[in-house]
This record gives C-alpha cells, structure tokens and sequence, in this order.
C-alpha cells in the first residue's frame, strides 16, 4: 500500500559566528525535568516488564529477546505481576501531575487508567479461563506464522521453544484446574469445540505437525547437515514433548474439564457473575454505560437500522416478508462465489479499489503496508468471517487482514465490501499502523489501547466507504448494514446473555432475525460473545460516539469543516479512552473558534 509520509521540519535558526548560552534552569524547570524523566523511566520499565512476561506477544512485535520461551502462567507467577502492577501505580502516584506539560499529563492518565483497570479486574481472577474455541494454546503453533526465520539462531530458537512447551502446558492445565476449582469456566457450548482442535495437534509423523512448519523449506542458506540436524532435533523435540502434551491435555480436557464447564450461556453462573459483567462493559466501552442502559441503546438502534434495511428491500423489489428477504439473501447463489480462490481475490480486488480513495478523507497515511490471507485451516471452523493482525513492531512484517474461506457458500459477496473497510483500511490497519508509527509515544500506547476506540473506528470506516464511492449496488449497501446491524444486535445478546440471563438460543433467533449473516456466522459470532463477555459492546458503542463528534464537528465548523483534519485530530493520540477522545476533538473545535 502505498503511503503519504509525515515529514516534520525541524528549523535551527542560526546567530551568525555567536554563542548562545542558555541561561541556568530554575528550580521549578529542573523539577518539571526530573518529573518527567521518572515517569518516562517507568513507562520503560513497565513496557520491558510486559515483554518479558509475555514473551510470546514480544515474539509477535518482531522482538527476538524472548523468543525461546513461553510466558510464566503459574499462579505465584500470576501473583508477581500483580504486586509489580501495584507498585508501578504506586511509583507513578507518586509523580507530581501538575509539574508535567500537556503531552505528559496525557500519558500520565492513560497509564494511570490502564493500570487501574487491571489491578480492579484482577480480583474476578479471568485468567483462571485461559482458552477458548477461538484460541489458546491449543493453536500455538501459530507463532509460525508470525516469527521471522531469517537466521539459524530462528530456527534454534523454535526448537527450545518446543523443548520448553511441556512446563508451559502443565501450568495452563493447573489454571484450569484451579479455575474449575473456584468455578471460573467457560459453558459445554463453546468448550465442545476445542478437542477437535487439540487432537490437530496430535500427529502420527513429527513432520506433519504445524509446529513443524518452519522446517519444511528453510527460507535462509544452510548446509545440508544444518538443515538435517535442525529437522532432527525439531521431529525429536514434537515427537517426545509437544505431541504427549497435547495427549495429556486431551485427556484432562474431556475427562475433567469439559464435564465441569456450564450448561448455560452468560458468566452471570460466575463467581460475582453480575458484578463481573458491569466491570467487563465498563472497561471495553470505558463509560459508565450499565448493561440495561446499553441493551436499551442495542434495541434502539436495531429498530433504526431496520427501517433502513427495509428502504432497501423495496428498492429491489422483493415482494416477500423481511425475513423471507434474509433467507433469500443467504441462500441464492448469485451472492456467492463458487471457489474459496474466487473469494480471496474478491477480497484483495477490493482492497485495490479502496487504496487509492484515501487521500481524500485522510491527511496522514502508515508507511506500513498491509496484506491479505486466508484463516489458518485448522481455526477456521470455528473462528468468525474475518480478522487483523498488527504489523511487527519494525514493520517488516505487515499488518494481516485474515479472511475466512472455510463453507465459501456462507461468506456472501454483499459484505465484502465493508468487511475490508473494517479490517484494512482505512479501519484497524491504517488506524493502528499510524499509532505504532508515532514514536513520540510510549510503547504502551503505540501497541495497545482502548477497544472501545480501536472497534469503534473499524465501524465508523464502515461508513467512510459511502463517502469513498463503495455500496453503489443495493445489496452492497445492504451488506453495509447488515454489518451495522450486526454491531447494534450484540448491544442486545451480549448483554441478554451475560446480564438478562438470556439463552444461547434467543441470541440465535434474534440475530437471525435482524441481519443477513450465514447461520453458521451467527453461531460463531453468537458463540465468541459467550466466551469473551464485555468484547462486543466497544464496536458500536465507540461508532457512535466517533459519529456524534463528527455531527457535532460539522455543526460547529460548517463550511471550515474538513474531515481529513477531523480524522487527523481523532486519530493522532493513538486508541484513547472515549471519554478523552471527547475532550480532544472539544480542545480542536475551540481553538478552531479562535483562529477563524
């Protein structure tokens, strides 16, 4: 993809053959610089501390250090982090915030609000739960696929990696042993899918494991005896400790865990079920929004969407009910293609389609491209339509926009088209590549953020798509918003579920009433709430908000108004809390009203 760079000018203005001296700091200077110099040293220390307890997520950032290890999951180890966590809180309590200029004040509160929001969620003790359908160790061979193998070491590396894997497996096993324990489960409706996953993983031949990808084809120079004693030792390590392991867990997993786990969908069942719940909604949406106030917000907008939906059915004349319209949609063949090669070049064509309209709605663009592949194989029956990995730190690798290919007669060719404005850009790849490429601000905020912000965004590009020329056909648009109202329906079943007590089947029916999603992605989707409450309510409930400030922009600014400045200042700070998105696009909206 191609880019426009941000060059900053840095102008020294010279005083002919004189020397400035700089006149001596104060005192209230060198306290400013001494403050500001401790809370940069913590965001370091803290940054490192994340790397190094999770060494896989470095692994993923293109960082090396780490790479022959898997992260520490015991439950002292778990203990640790928590007494670190304190005490980073309590390091950057102790800085004075009033003595910090602008930038700093703000990094000073993300932190402070990141933090607080961990050490709070601790005490529901989620990582009790550290699996499920849609990922866990029982697919870490995807590792594979995100590693750089460009020099030996790489590959020494994996194989110590594999060597360590049983101590990593043992721990996750006593987790969820403790987890079922304390009552900290997933329902049998979502857990039901994972041994089939696991018994991937079990192979007859050490070469056919997934772990053993690297060693297929060796994309660096080597001897024949080096490529020879790599494979070995590789083949050995699978043979004799990854794939008795994964036996091992099988047997845990059918014999005592699966039987343990819930019957019902909704972490209400939960230790302090309800009370979890209103955390989890507080911390994805980050506002004070209840789960009554946001299942009212669900119906609402569901109801909005839906007049729209049905504007559409008449303009194509389908004569049917509403849901007569949704069944023909998902089962007439001229809406879908006939091979998954078909599919994925659907996908890439569109991408191509949508580069070059970006500069109309944006001044900055990532330097980072992105790519487009399909689901791994052995997730994609149970993983939903789509997904975007984050380029490497460097940005040799980039981002990734996974597409799934799996029962290519339930992937409609009516959402691709807003499926890819989520996904690429200008949703979660131009949004978090520009924030990873803004190195003046600290690691935790280049590589993290609110989802509220991040799911929020990936929605409003949704729409961008209209201004970019997209959904010129009717059931594009109405692709459009079946996506939209996909959003607005988990307002209503995430919360149905975890908070109303509501049925996995209820969430079913309801979704298949409003949108045109397959069954089998209502199922999944449907299923993916049950397992990560909380999650799906940031998408629509960010959108939103991001579509109220622009309304809002425009009111204020009328014909000042330009959106690509609109988007430079929403998108600038990296993923922030909705609440301080709020104050920055107010700050730019008054000092606009000063300067025109």
């Amino acid at each position: 993809m191609r880019s426009l760079v941000t060059v900053l000018l840095v102008l020294l203005c010279g005083h002919g053959n004189r020397t400035l001296v700089s006149p001596p700091a104060s005192a209230s200077e060198s306290l400013v610089d001494a403050n500001s110099a401790r809370l940069q040293t913590l965001f370091r220390s803290e940054w490192e501390r994340v790397l190094k307890e999770h060494p896989d997520y470095a692994s993923e950032l293109g960082d090396r250090r780490y790479n022959t290890r898997w992260p520490d999951v015991s439950l002292p180890a778990m203990q640790a982090a928590d007494r670190a966590s304190a005490e980073a809180l309590t390091e950057l309590r102790s800085i004075n915030f009033e003595s910090l200029n602008a930038l700093d004040r703000l990094n000073y509160r993300l932190f402070q609000r990141q933090y607080e929001t961990e050490i709070a969620e601790r005490k529901y003790r989620l990582y009790l739960m550290p699996l499920s359908q849609r990922g866990g160790i029982q697919d870490q061979n995807r590792l594979t696929d995100l590693l750089k193998f460009e020099t030996i070491r790489d590959y020494e590396d994996w194989i110590a990696r594999l060597n360590a894997f049983p101590a990593y497996l043992a721990q996750t096993m006593a987790l969820m042993g403790q987890g079922i324990r304390e009552g900290m489960l997933h329902p049998k409706v979502v857990m039901q899918r994972v041994p089939n996953q696991i018994r991937k993983q079990i192979v007859s031949q050490p070469q056919d494991s997934l772990f053993f990808k690297p060693f297929r084809s060796f994309v660096v120079e080597l001897t024949d005896a080096q490529k020879q004693r790599l494979r070995t030792q590789a083949a050995t390590a699978i043979q004799e400790r990854v794939i008795p392991s994964y036996r091992a867990f099988l047997e845990f997993f059918e014999q005592q865990y699966l039987p343990a786990s819930y019957d019902h969908a909704g972490c209400w069942q939960r230790p302090n079920g309800q009370e979890m719940y209103r955390h989890l909604a507080k911390r994805y949406t980050t506002t004070d929004l209840t789960p009554q106030q946001i299942h009212e917000i669900g119906l609402c907008e569901v109801a909005r969407i839906r007049k729209q939906m049905e504007v559409i059915q008449k303009q194509v004349a389908f004569e049917g009910s509403f849901r007569e319209f949704l069944t023909y949609l998902r089962t007439d063949r001229q809406f879908y293609y006939s091979t998954p090669d078909e599919l994925l070049a659907a996908y890439r064509e569109c991408c191509n389609r949508i580069d070059p309209q970006l500069p109309q709605l944006f001044i900055h663009l990532p330097q980072t491209g992105y790519q487009i592949v399909p689901v791994p194989t052995q997730m994609a029956a149970d993983t939903t339509t789509a997904y975007y990995q984050p380029p490497s730190y460097d940005g040799r690798r980039p981002g990734t926009y996974y597409v799934n290919l799996y029962r290519i007669e339930t992937r409609p060719k009516f959402e691709i088209e807003a499926l890819s404005l989520h996904e690429s850009v200008p949703g979660h790849h131009l949004q978090t590549a520009l924030a990873m490429e803004v190195k003046s601000m600290p690691n935790f905020r280049r590589y993290g953020g609110q989802t509220a912000f991040i799911e929020g965004w990936a929605l409003y590009s949704e729409k961008l798509g209209e201004e970019m020329g997209f959904y010129q056909d009717p059931y594009s648009r109405f692709g459009q918003l079946t996506y939209e109202m996909w959003r607005a329906v988990r307002l209503v079943v995430d919360t149905g579920m975890h908070s109303l007590k509501w049925s996995r089947q209820q969430a079913i029916d309801f979704f298949a009433a409003n949108t045109a999603k397959s069954l089998l992605d209502i199922e999944n989707e449907v299923d993916r709430y049950i397992a990560w409450p909380g999650q799906a309510l940031a998408y629509k409930i960010g959108e939103l908000r991001f579509t109220e400030l622009r309304k809002r922009s425009e009111a204020t600014l009328g014909d000042h108004f330009d959106v690509r400045e609109f988007h430079d200042i929403v998108l600038r700070n990296g993923a922030v809390p909705l609440d301080i998105l709020e104050e920055q696009v107010d700050a730019w909206l008054a000092e606009k009203a000063t300067t025109e």
